[in-house]
């Protein structure tokens, strides 16, 4: 089987006819979900597996649900959590009931997705936002120095993983300066190299063996002064690859936002010439999906071997009661948060604090 490395949306609930027959031609990696593709669980689980069964195997099944402004599944069907900054807040408080809510909230959503087919999630945030920078980032950060967020976004990740979800850590190396929304247009950092390897990138170097990472549409000026890091040979190899030490599956963030260049096969090439290992195209427009499936190249030789080990690292639940952990969750966090989440006792802290914290360690 020759996949091929390229995750993609879909434009609907469902897959339409053509959809069907594009995904079993040109075999994407994996697919990502957004909220144009959400209505009811049975319907999320079904879409799933109908992705699946057009490939032909358990491919990857993404989505961004974090908490806060970014979480495409919400009520009634699914409940709210709050933003990573609320965490930091947290762990400026006491570090293990910021470690220990930060992974038990990761541990829930986990359980919502892994109930869906879904077995990917886009987080941890690691970046570090600085002041004056776009509010793009914000709230969704877990903190404002590198090595307390480098610990949250652990716990984060350790609460995926015991979940059966894998975690992108997001968005290397760092969105957290730029002063434009990637989305809308390409934000350019000229902080020196120093600082930047001592507070932008140092989040990123405490997470950097997770099995996935996902770029920024960022030109990091100090480096490369044209390309931004998505498409820059120089960004990847010498800072992501390097001073990062990332080791992991390593995708574009969404190759249809507007702070990227030129034509979706443009956009693909210059993805894949940069050392990326995975394009991610994600608005479900059929034509640009076939643009990037006809440059797509098969996941084979380091990709390939990244993408395996990865895969690999998508075990089956640890166990777990998600009643009683929304109660434990709505405890941590607060009263004035315990709304969408439920309530109760804070006696099972300690072991979800401990084992998140061995979990964030390795």
């Amino acid at each position: 089987m020759a996949v091929r490395a390229f995750i993609t949306g879909v434009s609907g609930t469902k897959l339409a006819a053509k959809e069907r027959d594009f995904l079993r031609e040109s075999e994407p990696w994996g697919f990502i979900l957004f909220g144009r593709n959400i209505s009811t669980p049975a319907q999320v689980r079904r879409l799933t597996e109908e992705c699946r069964e057009a490939v032909g195997w358990n491919a990857p099944v993404l989505i961004d649900q974090e908490g806060g402004r970014v979480q495409r599944l919400g009520p009634p069907h699914w409940p709210l959590y709050p933003p990573g900054a609320l965490f930091g807040r947290l762990y400026d408080r006491d570090c293990a009931t910021g470690l220990a809510a930060a992974g038990l909230g990761a541990r829930l959503i986990a359980s919502d997705l892994k109930s869906l087919g879904i077995d990917v999630n886009c987080m941890p945030v690691a970046d570090v936002p600085a002041r004056g920078a776009n509010p793009i980032i914000g709230d969704r950060a877990y903190g404002r120095a590198p090595d307390p967020v480098a610990a949250r976004g652990g716990a984060v990740a350790a609460g995926l993983l015991a979940g059966g979800v894998l975690p992108v850590l997001k968005h290397l190396p760092g969105h957290g300066r730029a002063r434009a929304d990637s989305h809308l247009r390409l934000p350019v950092v000229k902080t020196p190299r120093d600082e930047l390897e001592a507070c932008d990138f140092a989040a990123f170097r405490g997470l950097s063996r997770l099995p996935l990472g996902m770029t920024a549409h960022v030109i990091f000026s100090a480096f490369d002064p044209v390309a931004p890091a998505t498409t820059s040979a120089t960004i990847v190899d010498e800072v992501i690859r390097g001073l990062i030490g990332f080791e992991g599956l390593l995708m574009s963030d969404d190759i249809g936002m507007a702070a990227l260049s030129g034509t979706t096969s443009e956009r693909t090439r210059a993805v894949y010439a940069a050392g990326c290992d995975v394009v991610l195209h994600c608005n479900g427009n059929l034509k640009e999906m076939e643009q990037v499936a006809a440059e797509a190249c098969v996941l084979e030789g380091a990709a390939g071997k990244r993408a395996k080990a990865a895969l690999s690292a998508r075990l089956e639940p640890e166990e777990f009661d998600p009643v009683e952990g929304r109660k434990t969750f709505a405890s941590l966090i607060g009263a004035s948060r315990a709304r969408p989440i439920g309530r109760t006792r804070r006696a099972p802290v300690r072991k979800v604090a401990s084992r998140v914290a061995r979990r964030g360690r390795r």
